[in-house]
């Protein structure tokens, strides 16, 4: 079984020890580097949105008939001659297969790659009956042997080294083996299998689909040991979760088209397999194979019901969200899950495997999206983890500190702003040059990867009407949504802005009433007071008054344009207005790039190196990608593109003070990455990014210069424009 951290201390420790395993580390870095160029070939050609949208579009209609389409399939199959067995729970379900184990006399059990057995936890009950059980996967083999959980979903022995396999082999066989020999390492494996393979009783799979329209099971593996698990031995039994029924073989192939191309960067898998009834078997006594399907409900029909969780049932197991995410980078599988890893773990975990499973690693999410972007079923990863943190906290005893207080805090904007403004009195004695060093007591020393920066004296909304100029004829009006790192931290983020467009004619108001945007509250698993928080922005900023509204932080812009709208929906005439909300929210390099189309003459032209880190919400959230280096090339600035600029910087709002370890790490590799630019100017669109990045170069006592983009823009620009 696998032992899961059930409070944060001590999944906090086993963190700290996987960020210290140097092995671990290189070996995660060498395929998150690795990954994307495999990807990004295997990619070629394919429409990738376009089948997205279709995956997404099939599954969802699948959904809701999963028992329609479970009768269609039973009716099939067993018209073949399939014995087809529908289990409630996974203690069902391994009744079930040790049941037909039992009757049909086997003693030895060969198993192919299956996630949903490992969800059942097969292998632990059968072999408390006393069967024998081998897996028959290379890296699931070597994991069995060594007794561990898959650290990941398609490569579960991503996290060992070869010395550890030749280790692990050498006891296996008795004789020393050489671990730079890997292909000797291959065929000790084929050797050993091999025996299992012949004097096996039984053989137990899972399935990638359940075709409805024809009774068949489609398999796709890696290795072919998979084709000798399901034709060897004289009973077959695939496991298999009711969510991968599919109607027909069309929709198959197009998760066919995608998968292999997502999970590992592989043009198409090397096996998939068919399985349509009961094939002719010599070792059995009928002469044709004991096939029996198992299907798995263990929550499944109920999730499928659900309003909000549902769309987890789209997942495919392509084990691409575990690729990308920062965090699954730095600590592997075992640290990221539970038995599900990555993303989806974090939501499935709790669902199949019980809130105390999930109650520690679900906190662990940067919000950075990347898991949402490569998703080729459209799951909106990162929501639903927040989603199911909220559920946690709901049934815990008590929420934590932070929750209380920030849903006191939160629920009266004017108490929000006056302890804001207050905390610039309070930190006064440890401010220094906008940094507060040393920092406050209660920050251990973990958090000393950054400095933090200080609180105004003066806010921008205490400011505007002193650099917001009103304009007599504006080409535009827009409103400026400010976010609380750019009012009370950062002003001069918004007076840059102020100036380039009142230059500009463009009129910019700032609502007074705007408060925070609610991702914080949404971090924390807190939905109730970020749907109130939308409301309160919603109030305070009738999207009808203008014609855009801008942002100067992506995180804000994301979360307004993308959540707002799935939190208001239902609400009677609000849905409209956010709708509309949603529809005129602009990041600051689109506004000017794509709606001013400003132009190299309107700049001075300083020729200084620029490097860029490219925030999460922007990149991923809004999708904007080349507007803020354009710009940066248009406001005279050299860019130097810089390693891994979408990657995240680990400032993640809350989560760099909830895992300080991970986040100095990212910080780390981040700013390491912009040194060896040679740049002279990092420069960002979000004044998260900017509290972390020039914080962590403070710290580091860096050269480089940090500015937010409008900053950077505005400090080019020829002054006394006409127009």
């Amino acid at each position: 079984m696998i032992n899961t951290a059930q409070d944060l201390p001590e999944y906090k420790k086993r963190l700290k020890k996987a960020l210290n395993n140097k092995f671990l580390r290189h070996a995660m870095a060498t395929f998150a580097a690795a990954y994307p160029e495999g990807r990004a070939r295997a990619m070629t050609g394919v429409d990738f949105e376009a089948l997205r949208l279709e995956i997404a579009r099939g599954k969802d209609e699948a959904l809701p008939r999963l028992e329609e389409l479970y009768a269609a399939f039973k009716a099939k199959a067993e018209a073949a001659g399939v014995k087809v067995h529908l289990a409630k729970t996974a203690r069902e379900a391994n009744a079930i297969i040790a049941a037909i184990a039992k009757e049909g006399g086997a003693k030895k059990v060969v198993k192919s790659k299956s996630m949903t057995a490992e969800e059942t936890f097969l292998n632990d009950h059968l072999e408390a009956e006393g069967l024998e059980v081998v897996e028959t996967d290379l890296g699931e083999w070597i994991i069995q042997l060594r007794r561990e959980g898959p650290s990941h979903m398609v490569m579960p022995a991503i996290h060992l080294s070869r010395q550890e396999v030749a280790e692990l082999f050498g006891k296996v066989t008795g004789e020393a083996q050489d671990p730079e020999d890997i292909g000797k390492l291959v065929k000790v494996a084929r050797r050993e299998l091999r025996k299992h393979f012949l004097a096996a009783d039984m053989g137990i799979s899972g399935a990638n689909f359940a075709i409805a329209e024809t009774g068949a099971l489609g398999i796709m593996t890696n290795e072919g040991n998979g084709r000798l698990v399901t034709t060897l031995p004289r009973i077959h039994v695939a496991l298999v979760g009711l969510d991968k029924l599919v109607p027909d073989l069309a929709s198959a192939l197009k998760i066919l088209k995608v998968l292999p191309k997502n999970a590992t960067g592989q043009v198409i898998t090397s096996y998939v397999t068919w399985i349509n009834g009961p094939t002719e078997c010599q070792a059995a006594a009928s002469g044709l194979k004991d096939l029996h399907i198992v299907f798995l409900d263990n929550g499944r029909l109920a999730l499928s019901k659900d309003p909000v969780f549902a769309e987890v049932l789209r997942c495919i197991r392509c084990g691409a969200c575990a690729n990308v995410c920062p965090i699954y980078g730095l600590v592997g599988g075992h640290n990221y899950g539970h038995v599900y890893i990555g993303a989806i773990g974090l939501i499935l975990t709790y669902f199949y495997h019980s809130r105390k499973n999930d109650r520690a690693i679900v906190q662990n999410c940067l919000n950075c999206l990347a898991c949402k972007a490569i998703c080729p079923a459209g799951i909106n990863l990162p929501l639903l983890i927040k989603r199911v943190h909220g559920e946690v906290l709901a049934e815990e005893e008590k929420r934590p500190l932070k929750n209380r207080l920030l849903r006191k805090v939160l629920h009266n904007r004017r108490l929000f702003h006056f302890l804001l403004r207050r905390a610039y009195l309070a930190q006064k004695p440890i401010a220094k040059e906008g940094f507060i060093r040393p920092l406050p007591f209660f920050f251990g020393k973990e958090h000393e990867f950054r400095s933090l920066p200080a609180v105004v004296r003066t806010p921008l909304r205490d400011r505007w009407d002193r650099v917001a100029q009103k304009v007599a004829q504006p080409r535009l009006k827009a409103a400026l949504f400010a976010g609380c790192l750019v009012d009370f931290v950062y002003p001069e983020q918004g007076e840059a802005l102020a100036k380039l467009l009142n230059e500009r004619q463009v009129q910019v108001d700032f609502p007074p009433e705007q408060s925070c945007c609610g991702l914080p509250a949404k971090c924390m698993g807190e939905m109730e007071i970020a749907k109130e928080m939308a409301v309160q922005n919603l109030k305070a900023l009738d999207p009808a008054d203008y014609d855009h509204i801008l942002v100067l932080c992506a995180s804000c812009g994301s979360h307004i344009k993308g959540t707002y709208p799935l939190l208001l929906a239902k609400e009677p005439g609000l849905g409209v207005k956010v709708q509309q909300l949603a529809e005129k929210i602009i990041d600051f390099s689109s506004f000017m790039t794509e709606v001013l189309k400003v132009q190299p003459e309107e700049f001075l032209g300083q020729q200084e190196k620029a490097a860029y880190h490219a925030p999460c919400h922007l990149c991923r959230g809004l999708k904007v990608t080349g507007p803020p280096r354009e710009l940066l090339k248009t406001a005279g600035y050299e860019y130097v593109p810089a390693k891994n600029e979408e990657v995240c910087c680990g400032m993640g709002g809350t989560f760099s003070t909830d895992f300080p370890e991970l986040s100095g790490e990212l910080l780390k590799n981040k700013l390491d990455n912009v040194a060896a630019t040679g740049a002279q100017l990092l420069v960002t669109d979000c004044p998260g990014c900017v509290l972390q990045l020039k914080g962590g170069m403070d710290k580091r006592g860096g050269k480089i210069r940090v500015k937010h983009l409008a900053e950077a823009v505005a400090a080019t620009r020829k002054e006394r424009l006409k127009y």
